[in-house]
This record gives C-alpha cells, structure tokens and sequence, in this order.
C-alpha cells in the first residue's frame, strides 16, 4: 500500500471511530437488581454448575466482561438478560413456591439436555459456561432426585382410595387463566393425539379439538392454524405391585390455543394450565406465559409449531384403545 493509499484511509478510519464513540453515548447500562434470595437446600455441586454457566443471565449477579458492555454487543447481552430474568432468576428465588422450584430444575435440565442452554452465541464468547456430558447428568440426577418424592406404590389401601378419588368430580366453577382462557371441560370429548412421560413421574395424555386434529392429519402446523387447541391431562404415576405403571391422581390440566392476533408476544399461543381438583389457574398475571411458558417451547419445540408430542399422523383410536388397556390393569 503506497503512501496516498493510506492518505486515503484516514477519513475512513475516523469515521468509524467517530461512529464507535457515538454507538457508547446511547449504551444504556443494565438495570441493577437486588438479591432477595438465593437457591435453598440445592447441592454445592449443582450450585457451582448454574453459577458458572447460567448465573451471568439467569440472576441479578452478572459478570459480564469488558467486551459485553461495548455497544452494540451490550444491547444485544442487555435484551438477552432481561428476558432470561424474566423466564427464571435465581437472584429472586424466594419468589416462587416448592412446586414452582421443582417445575424450574425439570425445565433447567430439558433446556440442557437439549443442547439449548447456554445459547450458543454466549458459549462462543464464554467457552467456560459450556456443560460437559457429567455435569449435564448431575442436574438430571438432582431433578430425578425432586421427583423421586412423588413416586408412589401403592398398598392395596391405596388402590381403593384412589378409585374414590376417581370418582370425586373436579371443580365445577369454571376456571380462568390470568390471561383470559377459560379451563374447557370439553376436551375429554376430543381425540387423543398423543401420550408423553415426564421425568417427574407424571403420564400426560394429550388431545387435539377438530382443527388441531386436521392440521395434523395434513401437516399443516407451519404455522398452525388460528382456533387449533390442545389439552394434555396431567396424572401422577403409579407404580402397581407387578411393576407396571399407570395413571394415579389428576394433577393438572395444561391448555394451548392459537390465536395469531392475540397472543403476539407467544408465537400466536395462548397458554393456560389448571392445577389440582379445584383447577388452580397458575399466574399470578398475565404475563406468566412470555415469562415461563413460551420460553421452552420456543427453544424446543420451532420445528413443530412451538407445540411438544405432535404425532406425524393423527391415530386417536388406537391411542384411545392403549390407554383404556393401561389404566384398567
């Protein structure tokens, strides 16, 4: 490069400082938030594991590096964190309940064991977050430990109070979500398009209304139809004296609609989960779904509409027949 080549280079140069120096004057710092409670009754081993890898955006205690705070890249580190604090912070642990704690370690390992958290990009420039194939199953071991206490085997005592329960019928009033929807009694009477377990010993059966039943018969959930709906039933897990597992008590019904227009800030879902026998909404607002739900459906479920167990083909009859089968045994 000869001298007036690099005569020429200046102005360029300078711009682009100018322009770098400019970018730092709109560089809003993060928002500083108040510890008001750490994780409880955790093992140190797992403890170390979030702090290192999850801690700097999952928590009020950011350790960002010097290159994190450099605009633009802090705009794009502060929305990441912001929205992480929203879906689960261990800084403000205190906040939510037992059930609560439990829900968060089952999702933290799905969200690992998936190879979704930590985000790509931020392992990149964080290669010390990244989770080896050990300390993945130290947080399944710690998540299997928590559901572990609801494993149940039942005494022939227990099989007759059970039917009772069976029997007892779930809350009349109609429930409503913090965000509107309405628990629908009506799902029993849609098919099944699926069953699931869960590592906290749970059975999930799964229906789809008319509309959710033909998208999947046509594969037609790209994105799915406005007015699509799906129920999954929630049961404890029974392990029989014979070894066999089935359906044990009703533990809650989790509902999704899909309505485009309404629910923008969820990829046109609209969820909604009812606890217990007396269908319990969960969220305290209606932000719950942006802050919880959506969350792992957007990191795991993309390919199939945001929407988990979608079966290639819709076979309720022999789903139906399987399940009848099971809980009859």
């Amino acid at each position: 490069m000869n001298y007036l080549q690099q005569i020429r280079l200046i102005p360029i140069i300078l711009c682009i400082a100018t322009g770098f120096v400019i970018l730092q004057l709109f560089n809003k710092p993060l928002e500083k938030k108040q510890v008001t409670g750490n994780l409880l009754d955790v093992p140190k081993n797992v403890e170390l594991i979030l702090e290192r890898s999850c801690y700097s955006c999952h928590s009020n205690e950011q350790q960002l590096s010097f290159f994190d705070k450099i605009a633009p890249i802090s705009w794009i580190v502060n929305k990441d964190i912001v929205r992480a604090r929203e879906v689960m912070n261990f800084s403000e642990w205190d906040k939510l309940s037992d059930a609560e704690h439990k829900g968060k370690f089952y999702a933290i390992f799905n969200m690992v064991n998936a190879g979704k958290m930590p985000l790509s990009a931020y392992v990149l420039t964080h290669p010390e977050a990244r989770l080896s194939a050990n300390e993945i199953q130290i947080i399944k071991r710690y998540a299997l430990s928590l559901s572990a206490k609801d494993s149940i085997t039942r005494t022939q005592h227990q099989v007759k109070q059970e039917k009772q329960r069976e029997l007892a019928p779930l809350s009349s009033t109609t429930s409503v979500s913090p965000n509107g929807i309405k628990y629908n009694a009506d799902f029993k009477n849609w098919k099944v398009i699926g069953m699931s377990t869960l590592i906290d010993n749970t059975i999930r059966v799964i229906y789809g209304n008319d509309i959710a039943v033909k998208a999947i018969e046509q594969e037609n959930f790209h994105p799915w139809p406005d007015g699509s709906a799906v129920a999954k039933a929630v049961f404890k897990q029974i392990r029989k004296p014979d070894g066999n597992i089935v359906p044990g008590d009703f533990v809650n019904m989790q509902y999704m609609v899909k309505d485009g227009k309404e629910f923008t800030d969820t990829e046109g879902w609209g969820f909604a989960k009812f606890n217990g026998q007396a269908l319990k909404p969960t969220g305290k607002t209606a932000l719950f779904a942006q802050q919880s739900c959506i969350s792992c459906h957007r990191q795991l479920a993309e390919s199939t509409g945001y929407l988990f167990n979608v079966p290639p083909k819709v076979n309720s009859r022999k789903l139906i027949e399987h399940y009848l089968k099971t809980i009859q045994k």
